[in-house]
């Protein structure tokens, strides 16, 4: 057997964590077994999707590095993939029509003024489209048959339902749009899904489906309901825990594979934390994931941005420090012109920051002439000591031949060793003098950074100032 999984957003919002994870699992499955992952369109609420939802979820998957073998603006054999344009090609028509016909489906007709309440059940299309034609609501209901719904879920195991605690439900609303419920099914069973895996949030929708499939006689994919994940109060993760989207974390600065490696860790036990999900495909195996709920640790990811942000080549950090730039802080951008002293200066920034937007408060004094001061470092400059600390600093320096980090560490806890000088006062002096906040990369090392030239016009500003 072919496996063909697919992931089905809806374009109604941003892509959240927990679709992203699913996404992640789903492609991992297929490339695992040579199959195949699918994208799929969901908008059949004509209220709330828009345009600019799914494109925001194709670039946050497309971020995830994540591809499809088939999808919008990909193509494929079972297209169109945007229910809406399946909607328009009549795929649906037919199969409601031969619910109708088997009497496992009726037509809904609802009181002119109330479209709640029923007035009359039909089987009959001619007779629901005259009451259409008089304005009245129709819709295409699902009957529920009697008996019970039992079906292998590969997390779960076997499970069962009475039908008897199902009503019969809508599966044609009447502005003609499918629901999820029914859609899904077509979709799934046409496109030849061999394997559906996604949340347990899913699992009460999962019986409908069933019947749907036996319905029509056809054969069901195997289902898989994972876990859903947790907010520090177990309970499903939402905006009431903090950010929530995929969207949130690129913008606030998470490295892409680092985000990428921790939706992995929340549910694949694996022997290192860190690690490229990409590059193990061959180990992942979807019916050994967590049956348990997991907690999504917003310290921890953070830690795991960080790991990535040191272990990765500088050159690669860059590139990835760039391109949010240019959608976070453009006139950043203009920073790398000299590209030998801008992967210094990130090279000792990464040792200390887990994201790119501490990064860019850490990189940023070193390409401004004149760093404007954080308050604590205004504070530190106000001192009565600055003069007698940076005077005997500057001559020091301006004294260096051999400029190298051992020299300038030697030099500056030379100075500190003064009696009439307090280290710790003096070393976040320097900070803030040099880089205008009072947590830098490491000192000596930024000292060495900036260079002989950068380092004395600095001192000789705060100098003049006073």
């Amino acid at each position: 057997m072919t496996v063909r999984v697919r992931f089905a957003p809806s374009p109604t919002g941003y892509l959240h964590v927990g679709g992203a994870r699913t996404a992640l699992f789903n492609w991992l499955f297929a490339k695992k077994n040579g199959g195949q992952f699918i994208l799929r369109i969901e908008d059949t609420d004509t209220q709330r999707s828009t345009p600019e939802s799914e494109r925001s979820i194709i670039e946050d998957l497309k971020w995830c590095g994540l591809s499809w073998e088939e999808g919008p603006n990909v193509g494929g054999a079972f297209g169109p993939y945007r229910q809406s344009e399946r909607v328009r090609a009549g795929i649906y028509e037919e199969h409601v029509k031969r619910l109708l016909n088997s009497n496992s489906a009726y037509y809904a007709i609802y009181e002119l003024k109330n479209d709640k309440k029923i007035v009359k059940k039909t089987t009959s299309e001619e007779e629901a489209n005259d009451f259409r034609k008089r304005g009245h609501a129709v819709t295409v209901i699902f009957k529920i048959p009697s008996g019970k719904t039992i079906f292998n879920d590969m997390a779960k195991g076997e499970m069962k339902f009475e039908n008897s605690t199902f009503d019969d439900f809508v599966i044609v609303k009447s502005n003609g749009y499918p629901t999820y419920n029914f859609a899904v099914v077509v979709d799934d069973h046409l496109m030849k899904i061999s394997h559906v895996v996604r949340g347990e949030d899913h699992l009460t929708n999962t019986p409908k489906q069933i019947m749907i499939y036996r319905a029509f006689e056809w054969k069901e994919p195997a289902f898989m309901h994972i876990p859903l994940i947790l907010g520090a109060d177990r309970t499903p993760l939402s905006k009431r825990h903090g950010g929530t989207s995929v969207d949130y974390f690129r913008s606030y600065g998470i490295i892409d594979k680092a985000f990428v490696n921790y939706l992995a860790l929340l549910g694949w036990a694996v022997k290192n934390e860190i690690f490229d999900p990409f590059k193990m495909v061959k180990a992942f195996d979807l019916e050994k994931l967590s049956l348990k709920p997991v907690t999504f640790d917003y310290a921890k990811l953070e830690w795991v941005s960080g790991q990535h942000m040191r272990n990765m080549p500088v050159e690669e950090l860059i590139e990835k420090f760039k391109a949010w730039l240019r959608e976070n802080y453009p006139i950043g951008e203009k920073w790398f012109e000299n590209k030998e002293y801008a992967e210094k200066v990130v090279e000792i920034c990464r040792q200390k920051v887990n994201t790119f937007r501490v990064l860019k408060s850490f990189v940023e004094p070193f390409f401004v002439e004149k760093p404007t001061p954080t308050k604590d470092a205004k504070e530190i400059l106000d001192s009565s000591y600055v003069q007698s600390y940076l005077l005997p600093f500057f001559d020091v320096i301006e004294k260096m031949d051999n400029w190298d980090v051992e020299e300038i560490e030697k030099v500056i806890r030379g100075i500190a060793s003064n009696e009439n000088i307090s280290k710790k006062r003096f070393f976040q002096l320097l900070r803030a003098a040099l880089l205008g906040q009072t947590v830098t990369p490491g000192l000596f090392e930024s000292v060495y950074v900036l260079g002989k030239k950068r380092t004395l016009d600095r001192i000789q500003n705060i100098l003049n100032a006073k």
